[in-house]
């Protein structure tokens, strides 16, 4: 674990509200030099604390208006059924999010679907036929009310 000093936190503060912003910008918004604030990004990185920087896609404005929470349980008398399982999930490309649990529910997917033809046709054709379902429960997104990212630094 990395422990953060107050230069740290503003930084990753700065950075968690705009992650656009120019290294001249994070570190004047930061209150510390460019270099200073260079030398401390790469610093972060290293440790694993920043892994990276990414792009947000709305997959609404891509045509993709169906999101679908699956929360499976697996057959769990078959010894290679998480694996088994997971290898097969990753294959299906409208799989975007895969989580796995300890309790009921092993597995929980997040399918995005154009519709919800389309979602029927991957969920007949590419989720049941996954190995080792022994249940599985659809959850239909509705709306997403908060979606918080960032950490309270």
């Amino acid at each position: 674990m990395h422990s953060l000093d107050d230069t740290d936190r503003r930084l990753l503060r700065q950075l968690q509200a705009d992650p656009t912003l120019s290294t001249a910008d994070l570190a004047d918004r930061a209150g510390i030099t460019a270099p200073t604030c260079w030398r401390r990004l790469e610093k972060l990185e290293r440790a694993g604390v920043i892994e990276g920087m990414e792009a947000a896609i709305d997959w609404r404005a891509l045509g993709y208006a169906v999101e679908v929470s699956l929360r499976v349980t697996l057959d769990k008398t078959e010894r290679a059924a998480f694996d088994d399982f997971l290898a097969a999930a990753r294959e299906v490309a409208e799989v975007n999010e895969i989580q796995t649990f300890l309790g009921r529910v092993d597995v929980r997917l997040n399918v995005l679907a154009r519709d919800m033809a389309h979602y029927q046709e991957i969920y007949r054709s590419r989720i049941l036929t996954l190995p080792h379902i022994a249940d599985i429960e659809a959850l239909m997104l509705v709306a997403t009310v908060q979606n918080r990212e960032a950490l309270p630094l």
